[in-house]
C-alpha cells in the first residue's frame, strides 16, 4: 500500500482584518487621511539648481587665452605613445598660449605607476606645468578633477578616459581635450574662441 496523496489547496490564505475594520478597537484602527486643501493664493516654491554666473547660454566667459588645461594621467601616457609634445600640440590645437596644470592627485597617480612610466613622470615635473595643490581627502584623480572643474569653470580638461569624459559632459561649460588621429582635438569649445571643430 502506497502513501495516499494529499490534494493541495491552492490560494488558501488566512483572512486578515484590514486596519480600517470596525471590529478593531478604536486605538488600533488606522485613521482616515484628510486631504489638505491647497491655497491658490499661496506662492509656489520649487528648488532650481543655481547656475554659475560665468555661463552665457552655452558660452563660458571665463575661458580665454592663456588656456589653463587640467591634464589627466592617461592623457600624458597616450601623448607619449602617440609621440606628441604636450605643450606644442596643445598650442597647435587651440591657436593660443596654453598652461598645462597638474594636480597633486594626478602626480601621485603617475608616481604610483612605477618605473615603467618614468617618462610620464619626467614630463609631469616639467617647470612649464603649473602644480595645483589639493586640499581634499583621498588621492583619486578623477574625483579631484571633476570637483575642481565644478568649482572653477576656467579649465579645459585633457583626458582620454571614457568614464571621466562622461562625468565632465554633465557639467555645463567645460570643454574636453582628447587625442584622435595622432593629434589633439577639443569638444564643447565655444566657436568664438577660434578652436578647430572636428
Amino acid at each position: 500500500m502506497g502513501k495516499q496523496k494529499k490534494a493541495r489547496k491552492y490560494a488558501t490564505m488566512k483572512q486578515m482584518l484590514s486596519l480600517r475594520d470596525e471590529r478593531l478597537k478604536e486605538k488600533d484602527r488606522l485613521k482616515p487621511k484628510k486631504k489638505e486643501k491647497k491655497d491658490p493664493s499661496a506662492l509656489k516654491e520649487r528648488e532650481v539648481p543655481q547656475h554659475p554666473s560665468c555661463l552665457f547660454f552655452q558660452y563660458n566667459t571665463q575661458l580665454g587665452p592663456p588656456y589653463h588645461i587640467l591634464v589627466d594621467t592617461n592623457f600624458i601616457n597616450f601623448s607619449i605613445k602617440a609621440k606628441l609634445d604636450l605643450i606644442q600640440s596643445m598650442m597647435d590645437c587651440l591657436y593660443a598660449k596654453c598652461i598645462p596644470c597638474i594636480t597633486d592627485c594626478v602626480m601621485a597617480e603617475i608616481e604610483k605607476l612605477g618605473q615603467k612610466y618614468r617618462v610620464a613622470l619626467r614630463i609631469a615635473k616639467d617647470p612649464r606645468f603649473e602644480r595645483l595643490p589639493c586640499a581634499h581627502k583621498g588621492t583619486y584623480a578623477d574625483d579631484c578633477l571633476v570637483q575642481r572643474v565644478t568649482q572653477h569653470k576656467c579649465y579645459i580638461v585633457a583626458t582620454v578616459d571614457r568614464d571621466l569624459k562622461r562625468r565632465i559632459r554633465k557639467i555645463p561649460g567645460v570643454p574636453i581635450m582628447y587625442i584622435s588621429n595622432h593629434r589633439y582635438n577639443i569638444e564643447r569649445m565655444p566657436d568664438d574662441y577660434g578652436a578647430p571643430q572636428f
